[in-house]
């Protein structure tokens, strides 16, 4: 298991990486229709490690409804453009939100209880939330792609399978796994 305070200089890292370039995607010999919605989730939680620390350095709050309200609206606006269902949109970044607070709240606790692995710095927050739109922006997009397979009675094993997938393929730790598994809780309609 990758330290803490490493995962987050090297989720930093990534995220930073990942502005320069597409959504990150780590593809697995048979993706299956839902992998890159999956994956896409996953890397937006993945942002979750270098929030949390700046948040724990700057003293800041894990919940920001500000920040929330922000994201749900962006999100329904983006559906509607796409002909989605706007409340099947926002239920599903509201998970989304939910589950990366719930990563932010474990780092809060784990360095609670062990400060000597607490962050002492942390990247500049507006890289991170300007890499957290990017996956926002590629979700419901790729949620707009896949709706035939997202209203399908086959989605719960499609989605299954691109969770065990995205999970190998990126060794997300029980954490990451619990919080993707609460991220896509609501995929299927």
């Amino acid at each position: 298991m990758i330290h803490p305070v490493r995962r987050i200089v090297l989720v930093t890292a990534g995220v930073l990486l990942g502005l320069c370039s597409a959504v990150p995607v780590a593809y697995a010999d048979d993706p299956g229709p839902l992998y890159r919605l999956v994956d896409t989730a996953a890397a937006r939680l993945l942002t979750a490690d270098p929030v949390a620390a700046f948040k724990w350095v700057n003293g800041g709050s894990i919940e920001d409804s500000a920040r929330a309200g922000q994201v749900l609206n962006a999100a329904g606006a983006d559906a509607r453009n796409r002909g989605l269902d706007e409340n099947l949109v926002r239920q599903a970044f509201e998970n989304q939100i939910h589950a990366t607070e719930g990563v932010e709240y474990t780092r809060f606790g784990q360095w609670k209880f062990d400060p000597t692995h607490a962050p002492t710095s942390a990247a500049d927050l507006s890289q991170t939330r300007s890499a957290i739109d990017e996956f926002n922006r590629a979700l419901v997009a790729e949620m707009a792609t896949q709706r035939d397979v997202l209203f399908n009675r086959n989605c719960a094993g499609a989605l299954d399978a691109a969770r065990t997938s995205v999970a190998a393929a990126r060794q997300l730790d029980p954490l990451y796994r619990q919080a993707l598994d609460v991220a896509t809780a609501s995929y299927c309609a």
